[in-house]
């Protein structure tokens, strides 16, 4: 498949319809469209039906999925305001008083950018390029990836691109010498000690990870690894 901007806005539009209950096309109308929210196999696997109230705009319009009972309210809303003020305060003060009488309450906002090709291309990487398959993500269900990864729903994570870096262990009897003068734990003095010779064990650019079996893991970013 060739891909074209003009391709990627019409697959986007096609998601959100089915998401949306609704036509690609009601996307592209200059009135406001009102929908049912039902579920759909198809439907981005994350969000949960029905839902109560969800505005969707590419520019042109919005178009509301709503439960039955917020129709009214909805409709209202939409035919009120302009689509782009819709998505703005003091407007969405607006509608959340309105929800919150029949014990709704504004939540999720999101904002999504489609690229533009022509002003993509292709850049070096100084980082390993690795297919992730789903054994791959076991130890990567932590806080700090929860914004890509979610171990409520594990069974949809079935593939993924990530840059790699390497990975060298500093043993630990470089580190106790440094604890003793610093004071501070191991792990916080490995991350910001200010001691000259432990800093010229580390080359700079070091990131301190974890601590396993009396070791010290460190990413690399890039280039040749040495510990002297």
């Amino acid at each position: 498949m060739d891909f074209t901007n003009e391709k990627i806005l019409e697959i986007a539009m096609e998601q959100s319809a089915i998401d949306s209950n609704c036509r690609r096309e009601d996307f592209l109308r200059h009135e406001p469209v009102i929908t049912i929210s039902r579920k759909n196999p198809r439907a981005r696997k994350y969000l949960e039906f029905p839902m109560d109230c969800d505005l969707v705009s590419y520019g042109n319009n919005v178009v509301a999925s709503v439960q039955e009972e917020y129709r009214e309210i909805t409709e209202e809303y939409i035919r009120t305001y302009a689509p782009e003020h819709c998505f703005e305060t003091p407007n969405l003060h607006v509608l959340n008083d309105a929800l919150q009488k029949k014990g709704g309450r504004i939540c999720f906002m999101a904002e999504y950018f489609l690229p533009d090709l022509r002003v993509l291309s292709v850049q070096d990487c100084p980082y390993e390029m690795r297919i992730l398959h789903p054994e791959d993500f076991t130890e990567l269900y932590t806080q700090e990836w929860s914004n890509a990864l979610c171990a409520k729903r594990s069974e949809l994570d079935v593939l993924g691109l990530a840059p790699m870096t390497k990975v060298v262990w500093l043993d630990w009897q470089d580190v106790p010498q440094t604890v003793r003068r610093c004071g501070r734990s191991e792990s916080m003095c490995c991350r910001n000690t200010g001691d000259r010779e432990l800093r010229q064990r580390l080359p700079a650019g070091w990131l301190w990870k974890s601590s396993m079996r009396g070791k010290f893991r460190f990413t690399v970013p890039h280039g040749p690894i040495y510990v002297p």
